[in-house]
């Protein structure tokens, strides 16, 4: 078991950076950061602090899923990598925590 930290990125499924959109411009910021691994999960509903409530609709037709992106590595690496992908994030939210990692088969 070793400590580390997890960053939980949460933004719009829509949000981009450029033509590009954002959670696949932030993924690629932090593989090039270095980052253990990364994973992109687009959530089935929710709502942030416009309080409109975005789901998944009939056929799986989508109004602007809410989409986090999360990473698990040392506190010194996402300490660099927050800095890296603060920019990028306008109206999400960025979120750190401790976790203890304890690696399967082990």
């Amino acid at each position: 078991m070793r400590n580390a930290k997890r960053l939980t990125i949460y933004i719009d499924e829509t949000d981009v950076h450029g033509d590009v959109a954002l959670y696949e411009a932030i993924v690629r910021r932090l593989h090039a950061g270095g980052a253990a691994g990364a994973t992109v999960q687009a959530g089935i509903m929710g709502f942030g602090k416009h309080g409109h409530v975005h789901r998944k609709r009939l056929f799986g037709i989508s109004d602007d899923r809410p989409v986090m992106i999360t990473v698990i590595d040392s506190a010194e690496k996402v300490d660099s990598l927050v800095q890296a992908i603060r920019p990028y994030v306008r109206e999400g939210l960025i979120v750190l925590d401790d976790v203890t990692v304890v690696e399967g088969g082990k």
